[in-house]
């Protein structure tokens, strides 16, 4: 049984008991045991650790974690510090300094703060094999955190999706409250970031949002 130290331990107590999850669980046991498997067995859930549903102001959806050493912590394109952000998040960083004028570029690419802040930083898939993007696609994640979605689409209490790519689009159809603001794009990376990531100003109009709607704005400074 994972434990996440707040509200989620509730709300998922039963999704851990589900055939689902346990054939997915003994797949990354076996995956463990033979395999270099990203991020450490311990930062899988860290997402839900650091933001409790409660907290929730924002989410932002991401595909799978990075797959080279050292990068995946267990939010959606954090790397720890010391190591170099990737291009990706680079491309948010260039997109927040162009819409909120919040420069987090030659800093670090450590995303804690954010979720603190009540950021929900969520991959699709929670796991990756070293060096092989979307190796642990359908195992059963992709189930998980759909339903993580539903959870936080039933709460009332306002909050935003950030849905980048197509992974990310693909957990629209969960999302119908009409209390929650949804914002898609193109993915960041640079292979489709000038296809609509850039100029989508997701960050200003998320904090305007949420002022809308009495809620404290997201402060994206990192440090």
């Amino acid at each position: 049984m994972v434990n996440f130290g707040n509200d989620w331990d509730e709300l998922l107590k039963d999704e851990f008991t589900k055939e689902y999850y346990l054939r997915l669980r003994q797949t990354l046991i076996n995956e463990y045991k033979t395999q270099r498997i990203f991020p450490g067995m311990y930062d899988i859930f860290n997402a839900m650790k650091l933001t409790s549903y409660n907290d929730v102001k924002c989410v932002i959806i991401g595909q799978d974690p990075y797959h080279g050493e050292g990068q995946a912590h267990g939010l959606s394109f954090s790397v720890r510090k010391g190591i170099a952000p990737p291009p990706s998040l680079v491309n948010i960083f260039k997109e927040i300094r162009d819409d909120v004028g919040v420069d987090n570029l030659g800093k670090h690419g450590e995303l804690t703060k954010w979720a603190e802040s009540g950021v929900l930083l969520l991959n699709s898939v929670l796991t990756v094999r070293a060096n092989q993007a979307r190796s642990h696609h359908g195992i059963g994640w992709e189930q998980f955190t759909t339903d993580v979605i539903k959870l936080l689409n039933t709460r009332q209490k306002p909050m935003v999706f950030m849905l980048w790519g197509g992974d990310a689009k693909t957990k629209q159809q969960f999302i119908t409250n009409p209390n929650h603001l949804v914002l898609k794009a193109a993915h960041p990376s640079p292979l489709s970031a000038y296809n609509g990531f850039f100029g989508c100003r997701h960050f200003s109009k998320a904090n305007e949002f949420l002022r809308q709607n009495g809620l404290d704005e997201i402060d994206w400074h990192i440090d």
